[in-house]
C-alpha cells in the first residue's frame, strides 16, 4: 500500500512538471495540446490544470478561434507564482539573485564576503531575502569548492564548511529545495546555456581564482564532477620539475608582474591548455575576462602551439565569468523549482 502511494506522489510529480515545462516552454496551451504533447488523458490534464488555477499557478490567457465547437480555454504559466534564490560564495564578495520561472530578474545584490563566517550569518542573509521575496521556492548555492550530493568535500582555507551538508543544513532550516555546486561547475553551466551552445559541446572553463585555480568542465554536453567529484581542483596538476599549477600562478600575486613574470605565467596557463587538449580535444576553453586580455590570450595561443599541432587547439575565448555563474546556478534553481511539488490533489498536499 506505501508503495501505491509512493507511486502516486512520484507519478503526480512527473505531470506537474512536465505541464510546467510545457507551458513555459510554449507560453500558452490549451488541455487538448498540453494532453497531446505530453501523451497524458485530457481528464488528467484537466485535473491538473483546475487545481493550477485555482492556486494561481496557471492563467487564464484567452479563447481560442471556435471550430463549430466549444471554444478551448488557452492557459499559461503564471511567472510570479514561485521564484528562486542563487548565492555564491567567493573570497572577495558574496553575490545573489532572485528571478521569477522565466528567469526574469526581480531583485539582486551583493554584501561583504561570508566564506570567513560560519553556516549562520549566510542563514541570516538568506532570512532577510526571503523576507523581501516570500515567494522563494527553490535555492542554488554556489562555493569555492568540491561538492557532493550538497556537502562540502573540499574547501581550502575555509575549515568551518570543511565536510559540512550545506544542502541539508539550509533545506532543514528554509524547507525550500536547495542545490549546491561548484563554483566552476556553475559557470561553465551558466555560460553553455546563456550561449545557447548544443549538440553535445565540449567546454572547459579556466579561472585563475581569488581562492587559486580551478576549471568547469562539460564533455558531450554533461558537467563532468567525476568520480569523487574532485574533477576541476586543477592547482594540483604538476607543471614542472619544482611546481604545480597552483604554485605557479601563487608566485603570480606574490612577486612583481615583471615581463619575465608574466611570461612564466604565460607559459603555465598554455601547459594547461594543452593538458586538457590532450586529454579531452574540447572545442572551447573560457577564460574570465577579468583575468585575460586579448593580447593574453594570443599569446597563450602561441605559447600553446610550441606544445601541440596547431589544428587541434581548441578556441580560446573570453567570457564574464561572474555572469556565467550567476546564470548557471540560476538554471539550477529554476530546474529544481519547476521539479518541486506543490500542487494538492484531492485534499492532499505535498
Amino acid at each position: 500500500m506505501n508503495d501505491l502511494l509512493i507511486n502516486a506522489k512520484d507519478m503526480k510529480k512527473v505531470i506537474l512538471q512536465s505541464i510546467r515545462t510545457l507551458l513555459i516552454e510554449l507560453g500558452s496551451s490549451t488541455k487538448v495540446e498540453l494532453s497531446q504533447k505530453l501523451g497524458i488523458s485530457f481528464p488528467t490534464i484537466s485535473k491538473f490544470l483546475s487545481q493550477m488555477e485555482d492556486d494561481g499557478e496557471v492563467i487564464l490567457a484567452g479563447m481560442d478561434d471556435s471550430n463549430g465547437g466549444r471554444r478551448a480555454k488557452r492557459y499559461r504559466y503564471n511567472p510570479e507564482f514561485m521564484l528562486g534564490l542563487a548565492i555564491f560564495l567567493e573570497k572577495n564578495e558574496t553575490n545573489y539573485t532572485v528571478f521569477n520561472c522565466l528567469g526574469e530578474l526581480k531583485d539582486q545584490g551583493k554584501i561583504a564576503s561570508l566564506l570567513m563566517e560560519d553556516a549562520s550569518d549566510v542563514t541570516k542573509h538568506i532570512e532577510e531575502i526571503i523576507e523581501k521575496h516570500p515567494k522563494i521556492s527553490s535555492i542554488a548555492i554556489g562555493v569555492p569548492a568540491s561538492v557532493k550530493d550538497g556537502q562540502i568535500i573540499y574547501i581550502p582555507n575555509y575549515e568551518q564548511f570543511h565536510h559540512f551538508d550545506l544542502k541539508g543544513y539550509f533545506e532543514e532550516r528554509f524547507s525550500i529545495p536547495v542545490v549546491v555546486e561548484n563554483d566552476m561547475n556553475a559557470a561553465v553551466l551558466g555560460y553553455s546555456n546563456n550561449n545557447k551552445i548544443e549538440h553535445n559541446p565540449s567546454l572547459v572553463y579556466l579561472y585563475l581564482g581569488q581562492n587559486g585555480p580551478g576549471a568547469g568542465i562539460i564533455v558531450n554536453g554533461d558537467v563532468i564532477r567525476g568520480n569523487s567529484f574532485f574533477s576541476g581542483e586543477i592547482a594540483f596538476v604538476p607543471q614542472y620539475d619544482d611546481r604545480n599549477f597552483g604554485d605557479s600562478l601563487k608566485r603570480r600575486t606574490e612577486l612583481d608582474k615583471t615581463n619575465l613574470q608574466q611570461e612564466q605565467e604565460i607559459d603555465a596557463i598554455s601547459r594547461m591548455v594543452v593538458t586538457f587538449t590532450a586529454m579531452l580535444n574540447p572545442r572551447t576553453i573560457i577564460f574570465h575576462s577579468d583575468e585575460v586580455d586579448e593580447s593574453m590570450l594570443n599569446q597563450i595561443t602561441n605559447r600553446s602551439a610550441t606544445y601541440i599541432p596547431t589544428e587541434h587547439l581548441p578556441e580560446l575565448t573570453l567570457s564574464n565569468w561572474m555572469q556565467d555563474y550567476l546564470y548557471g546556478l540560476q538554471s539550477l534553481a529554476l530546474d529544481l523549482m519547476v521539479s518541486g511539488t506543490s500542487i494538492h490533489m484531492d485534499g492532499e498536499h505535498e
